[in-house]
């Protein structure tokens, strides 16, 4: 089945009534895991990477490998998405890689990580979407400043959207899909104790969706941050914070407010780190990292498993039949 875009996919989750999971991978046995999890589910999916993320000498290198992966998956529709693009050049990159979706970040100043003003996101979301409309390529914004680090190095302060700049903002980009900052926060650290409506406001989505009706809302930082999995990784060497993240029936309720594009990286990168460190730890003498990777690789499939049947997308990928995507060398310019 060849690439879906992200507006086509999240079409049918509107109108179906449930939300898309979107799931960072930075490994191709990453991608692996979460198109078994699609498979074994009857999941559409999104997997969703980050410039700079994997371990590859370059990003081209390992775009080109979750590619051909996803290739062998030809029964499960699959959006490819470039996740957080810092500026408009690595955006251009990834759709000339051959992804389906690229999100546009201009939220934050790529060198200063701080908060840009409105209208300089508009700019630099304006020159993604018209590229992106060219190769037939969905874009998703950023509005607000999701809090958290994506990237383990740098630390975003939370910065809540304002839903009247929502509705200018769609219209002055045209973008397929909105990431709106309602208090979620990436990483392994989100808040100090359960999450209430003081730090999570899911109002906030019930408000945009009704001022951006035919735009697709993206709760990002949406990791539940198991604690059984924590005190794995930290009973084998890690030190990861007591931390909560946002609960299950939080997200499942966001589907029913506005919200069809869930995005979870921590949650299955925890499994993930926790099956690979007990493993490795059961055999001392083991040099070859390969049966902690598959170790890995399966906990993750079956934590997104978990997670498909939470965001209500388990069992409807026979729902519709996928336009052709083409990649972009196909398309004129």
């Amino acid at each position: 089945m060849p690439l879906c875009t992200l507006r086509e996919v999240l079409d049918h989750a509107r109108a179906g009534g449930y939300g898309v999971g979107a799931f960072n991978v930075t490994d191709a046995e990453q991608v692996e895991a979460v198109l078994e999890a699609a498979r074994r589910t009857g999941s559409p999916v999104i997997v969703q990477t980050i410039s700079g993320a994997s371990a590859f000498a370059s990003d081209e290198l390992y775009w080109d490998l979750l590619l051909r992966t996803v290739d062998h998956y030809d029964d499960v529709p699959v959006v490819v998405h470039l996740d957080h693009g810092p500026d408009a050049q690595t955006c251009f990159r990834a759709i000339d890689a051959g992804f389906s979706s690229v999100m546009i970040d201009g939220s934050l100043d790529p060198v200063t990580h701080q908060p840009t003003t409105f209208d300089a996101n508009i700019e630099v979301t304006r020159e993604v979407v018209a590229y992106a409309r060219r190769h037939g390529v969905s874009v998703e914004g950023e509005l607000g400043t999701i809090g958290g680090s994506k990237d383990g190095a740098t630390h975003a302060e939370i910065v809540l959207a304002d839903p009247e700049e929502a509705a200018e903002f769609v219209a002055r980009t045209d973008v397929d899909a909105l990431a709106v900052a309602i208090g979620t926060s990436h990483g392994a650290y989100k808040f100090t104790s359960p999450p209430d409506s003081s730090v999570l406001h899911m109002d906030l989505i019930e408000e945009i969706a009704r001022l951006i009706p035919t735009t697709h809302l993206v709760m990002h930082g949406s990791s539940s941050l198991p604690a059984d999995l924590r005190e794995i990784i930290n009973a084998h060497g890690g030190g990861l914070p007591e931390s909560w993240g946002v609960p299950e029936v939080e997200k499942a309720r966001s589907t029913q407010l506005g919200v069809t594009k869930i995005n979870q990286g921590m949650d299955s990168h925890m499994a993930y780190a926790a099956a690979m460190r007990t493993t490795m730890a059961g055999d001392p003498l083991a040099a070859d990292p390969a049966p902690a990777a598959r170790a890995g690789s399966a906990a993750m499939a079956d934590m997104i498993a978990e997670r498909m049947a939470v965001f209500g997308q388990a069992g409807r990928a026979r729902d519709y039949a996928p336009r052709v995507f083409r990649s972009p060398a196909a398309l004129p310019l």
